[in-house]
């Protein structure tokens, strides 16, 4: 008790005196942040594609990760941070991006040293992605690019939308049976490339688990599987079960990379792209999509 104490007397007396030597967000004049870091793997692209150059200090590891990250090339040219508190503080940031999902214990403290912190929900909709963009837009005074950037993803959506029109059945189907409904970024990513999303005849509006029984009943046209980890897991034994891979054998199936569409960025689009060529699959076999893997 006595050494908590302690240890708490101590570090409130470090952020005592160190808070008073960084001007805090309200205090900051508006002007452009010169120096940004950022600490979510969503919030390292957005800030990518918008900085000017040298405006932007440090990325995450993530960035650099090319299972998860669609910009591991850009990231390359930034040096990396771990999202821990005294790294961060001593880039001498006048801006921090992070996520939601980001740890709040960093959070806490960097605000505590007086640092201005912008904190982005994660994307639950395609109509979040242009929310980021501008709201990340705003945050670096990039705006006029940010609105160039949002235009452009717009009007590249608009022109993958109207290529939609059959509308077969697909199950997302991850590790662990874990699926995405309707109301989640990936189900909008799903819906524009044209496929009715057998989640929601689950039961499931955003996120949940499919079992192996309810997959089989349900007996989905394509059955659109994430890619596979170098890390042997358990979670994904599912993936080779005998009732996945007679679903897969005996329809289309399709591996969407994680990176593709895990922030919500310009890139999901390539997520879109790729289910769009999966369907048009499905439309050229016609009535032979009944049986494609026979």
């Amino acid at each position: 008790m006595i050494r908590a104490r302690l240890r708490n007397m101590i570090l409130g007396g470090v952020v005592a005196l160190i808070a008073p030597l960084i001007a805090t967000a309200q205090d900051a004049p508006d002007v452009p942040p010169k120096r940004v870091v950022s600490i979510n793997l969503c919030t390292d692209q957005l800030a990518m594609m918008l900085a000017d150059p040298g405006q932007l200090v440090s990325v995450s590891v993530l960035a650099r990760e090319p299972e998860s990250s669609a910009m591991v090339e850009e990231a390359q040219g930034f040096p990396i941070n771990y999202a821990r508190a005294e790294e961060i503080f001593m880039l001498k940031p006048d801006l921090v991006v992070a996520g939601a999902f980001s740890s709040q214990a960093t959070v806490q403290m960097l605000r505590k040293l007086g640092l201005a912190v912008e904190v982005f929900e994660p994307a639950l909709s395609l109509d979040d992605v242009s929310a980021a963009m501008t709201r990340m837009g705003a945050a670096l005074h990039q705006d006029a690019r940010a609105a160039h950037q949002v235009a452009q993803f717009e009007a590249r959506l608009a022109a993958l939308r109207e290529q939609v029109t059959t509308r077969p059945r697909a199950a997302i189907y991850y590790a662990n049976g874990y699926s995405v409904g309707d109301q989640s970024l990936s189900g909008q990513i799903l819906a524009t490339a044209g496929f009715d999303n057998i989640a929601r005849e689950a039961g499931i509006p955003m996120a949940g688990n499919i079992p192996l029984e309810v997959l089989a009943l349900l007996d989905p046209d394509v059955v659109i599987t994430g890619q596979r980890y170098p890390a042997a897991s358990r979670s994904e034994e599912i993936l080779d079960h005998p009732v996945v891979r007679q679903l897969q054998d005996a329809r289309l199936r399709g591996t969407i990379a994680d990176r593709d569409w895990i922030c919500g960025t310009p890139h999901v689009l390539r997520a879109v792209e790729g289910l769009i060529g999966l369907r048009h699959d499905y439309d050229a076999l016609g009535p032979a999509a009944e049986g494609a893997g026979e």
